[in-house]
């Protein structure tokens, strides 16, 4: 024991020695994984033997179970373990063969990460976002983003659970030990493999027959050839005539024959042209005339109309503004379908501009002025009533189909036109006058009242302004009274100023409605159908002859003026 008193003797020295190069070759250090090899195995551990430590470090037997090494638990198997203590305060040797496996997982996916090769790996469980993967070496998870799962959407993954696969490691987490993988990549880097050998088949001025419209973008119109490549045809590259969107020339699915104008490698990408295919139209479109009828062909139809084609390469779009005389916004859907030839007018040619305009309609009878030759203004007319709405009805002429309007002022010269309205039905024969034609805005204007006498010319036809008529009171309000002349059967106005000549007598109150009264005629316009009518005008006239046949104050006073002996007295002063 003498040797441990004295460590400074060259026999403690050389121990050391000794001792810390047994130490330096094992290489044994905390947190490093070391080979055990297995000594002694029980029914609930497993001992191992590791060189440089002084006692044997123990295993649970389930964690290796667990793990899939079973096989490995012989005697003489070497195991290799995560050193976590050398010496607990138990004394013992703690390690750690389920942290040493995720350790060397670990290595190996930052290896594979920095060589930038794929893993081979095989999704075990979906979760939020995407899925789990779990590499086959090592046993090590990883998270497979649901973005990140194919080139294209998928609805069910099941097809690929448990199965080995290639995954591309995109994104490494030293810190958090988190690993993101994607299978798209290894899909898409294969593609890009196999499409530079089929871009390899095209060159510039190639003629790709049959490709197949696969889908729009707001720049062009993607197309399938044969199934193995997609190529792109610029908006500007698919007709000679304006063109804003591809749907206007194409429907998915639709065959059409293409010409190679680029081919770019290193992009993998090839650029086509559907017009090159045919000389430009517009350098001889002088051939064309307005004002001339052509047959075109219905190539595609849509909402606001239908894209003809006068010759290959030339398309024009027919709105629907064009198609008819006498529906408004037609739908072409409902005249044409795709291949049909109708005959139009060319209405414009703008070679600069690149613009052909034209009209089916022209090329048909204008039925507005076939209506105006057989019915001119004032004919009266036997019509249907085809529509009607709150305000107004819709006939048609017989032999025509026009839609001839009618207001509901226009039923009646009284003045309840919309309870008139009430009466009419689909269906019903109503005669009308022609009112109005308007050949070049498409308007027809009738009228049901104008085919019957005019109540009020025939009562104010011999009267004057200032006749007194009798008028009986219908109605009352604050703004005055409505009364009918008797033998008519038209109401008018007489305003509350018109009542009478003080403003403390043009009180409304003191009619009840039912009373027959007086009054005289203010303004009459016969042709504007405009009469004004006045009780005060009445007393005035009244009160003018009354001072004229009266001279004296006292004969004044017993007339019914309550003003007349102050006009009489100012009349003898003069």
């Amino acid at each position: 024991m003498e040797i441990y008193k004295d460590l400074t003797n060259p026999a403690s020295k050389e121990f050391e020695k000794l001792l810390n190069s047994k130490l330096s070759k094992t290489n044994i250090e905390e947190g490093k994984i070391i080979d055990g090899k297995i000594n002694k195995i029980t029914d609930r551990f497993v001992f191992l033997f590791v060189e440089g430590l002084k006692s044997e470090p123990v295993l649970d037997i389930n964690e290796l179970k667990s793990m899939g090494l079973r096989d490995k638990i012989k005697l003489g198997e070497t195991i290799p373990v995560l050193l976590e203590k050398i010496e607990d305060k138990n004394g013992e040797v703690l390690v750690s063969a389920s942290k040493a496996a995720k350790i060397r997982g670990w290595d190996k996916l930052v290896e594979a990460y920095e060589k930038n090769e794929p893993v081979l790996a095989k999704i075990i469980s979906t979760c939020k976002g995407g899925a789990i993967c779990e590499h086959i070496e090592t046993g090590s998870l990883m998270f497979l983003p649901g973005s990140q799962i194919s080139d294209k959407p998928l609805k069910n993954i099941n097809h690929l659970m448990n199965e080995p696969q290639k995954f591309a490691i995109i994104k490494l987490d030293r810190v958090r030990g988190n690993c993101c993988v994607s299978r798209r990549e290894i899909i898409s880097s294969s593609k890009k493999e196999d499409k530079a050998k089929i871009i390899e088949k095209y060159k510039v001025g190639d003629i790709i027959k049959g490709a197949e419209v696969k889908g729009y973008s707001s720049f062009g119109c993607f197309f399938n050839v044969n199934g193995e490549l997609d190529v792109l045809c610029h908006t500007s590259e698919l007709s000679y005539s304006r063109v804003n969107h591809a749907d206007e020339l194409f429907n998915i699915g639709d065959k059409v024959d293409l010409k190679v104008i680029t081919v770019d490698k290193e992009k993998l990408q090839v650029g086509c042209s559907v017009k090159q295919l045919s000389p430009d139209p517009f350098e001889h479109i002088e051939n064309y005339e307005l004002n001339k009828v052509y047959e075109v062909k219905v190539v595609k139809i849509m909402d606001f109309g239908a894209f003809c084609e006068l010759e290959p390469g030339l398309t024009t779009l027919l709105h629907s503004s064009e198609l008819s005389w006498n529906k408004k916004n037609m739908s072409a859907k409902k005249m044409f379908k795709v291949n049909d030839v109708i005959k139009c007018v060319i209405t414009e040619i703008d070679k600069e501009k690149r613009r052909v305009a034209i009209s089916h309609r022209l090329s048909q009878t204008n039925p507005f002025e076939v209506f105006e030759k057989k019915f001119p203004v004032g004919t009266i007319v036997e019509t249907e009533v085809v529509n009607k709405n709150e305000y107004s009805l819709f006939v048609k002429a017989e032999g025509l189909d026009l839609d001839i309007f009618v207001h509901c002022n226009d039923l009646v010269w009284s003045n309840n036109g919309e309870q008139e309205l009430n009466n009419y039905k689909k269906g019903d024969k109503v005669k009308i006058k022609v009112l109005e034609i308007n050949v070049s805005e498409q308007k027809l204007r009738g009228g049901v009242r104008q085919t019957k006498p005019d109540p009020f010319v025939e009562y104010f036809k011999d009267k004057k302004i200032k006749q007194t008529i009798t008028v009986k009171i219908i109605s009352t309000d604050s703004k005055g009274l409505i009364v009918k002349p008797e033998g008519c059967d038209i109401e008018f106005p007489i305003k509350k100023s018109n009542i009478a000549i003080n403003a403390a007598d043009s009180r409304t109150s003191r009619f009840t409605g039912g009373e027959r009264i007086d009054c005289a005629i203010q303004d009459l316009e016969i042709n504007k159908r405009k009469v004004s009518l006045s009780i005060k005008l009445l007393e005035e006239i009244e009160k003018k002859e009354a001072l004229e046949k009266y001279g004296a104050e006292g004969s004044g006073k017993n007339l019914p003026f309550s003003s007349l002996s102050e006009d009489l007295k100012k009349k003898e002063k003069k």
